[in-house]
């Protein structure tokens, strides 16, 4: 690791997750200039703790607010990532904000070649099953979700632990009339419809395959990507039960 940003970065996030302590994110809020130096931290505190295998990741996350910004994707630590119904036990979280999303998964293995040239039609091929998944944000900066973009980026996009319900053969469907509802605790019942941030999940597989596949990395058939949120995020407590249902597609449930 060369730059010493980077270096530095990927040293704290390390000690926060050592030491379940958060980073000052304020201390070091321009200490990263650049979406790549983001994405060396992610690699490093990958390969500090040995997260992937020869195959690489087999969880991603991947999205943004809107079709007109830049997507952001990190992948995922396996440990965090459950089936449902899961429960968190003791896993360490600092923060518990949650997102319902839709997960897809890949039918075939893609290379540098084949996602130059994936849009949104094509991506739609590559999917083999789709399901309901519960992101559970977190965070190791101070301030969480208000810490510096890079930082948050650096730190898996604020990444804490991935539900998935069970797999349903995909079919494309009419996602401006999709509907979902979260069960959150004891709060009321958020109910969404059409409101996925980029109108359709899979209009972004072209933009993190090509993300994936940079160096020569050939993303594997199986892999699992987490589209984005339907409710933005829901904030959640230790012990409180949550639960999305999407229709016509399944559910995923997790006792925090």
């Amino acid at each position: 690791m060369s730059d010493p940003s980077v270096e530095s970065i990927v040293n704290l996030l390390l000690q926060a997750r050592r030491d379940h302590r958060l980073a000052d994110a304020a201390k070091f809020s321009e200490t990263l200039t650049s979406s790549q130096q983001a994405y060396a931290v992610q690699e490093g505190v990958a390969n500090a703790l040995g997260w992937y295998g020869t195959e690489g990741a087999m969880h991603w996350k991947s999205g943004g607010p809107s079709r007109q910004v830049t997507l952001t994707h990190a992948p995922l630590p396996p440990a965090g990532v459950w089936a449902s119904p899961a429960a968190a036990g003791a896993f360490g979280f600092t923060a518990r904000g949650i997102e319902a999303e839709v997960a897809l998964r890949l039918g075939q293995s893609v290379d540098a070649t084949m996602s130059a040239t994936i849009d949104e039609a094509s991506a739609s091929k590559l999917i083999e099953a789709m399901t309901v998944s519960i992101e559970v944000v977190d965070s190791r900066w101070t301030g969480g979700m208000s810490a510096p973009a890079l930082l948050r980026l650096a730190d898996l996009q604020s990444h804490g632990a991935l539900v998935l319900g069970e797999w349903t053969p995909w079919v494309p469907r009419d996602w401006a009339r999709q509907s979902c509802r979260v069960f959150v605790g004891q709060q009321p019942v958020i109910e969404r419809q059409g409101t996925h941030s980029l109108g359709n999940p899979v209009w972004g597989l072209g933009a993190w395959l090509r993300h994936a596949t940079q160096g020569g990395k050939v993303v594997a058939a199986g892999t699992v990507l987490t589209t984005g949120t339907w409710v933005g995020i829901l904030n959640a407590a230790a012990g409180d039960r949550v639960i999305a249902e999407f229709d016509g597609i399944g559910t995923a449930e997790v006792q925090l």
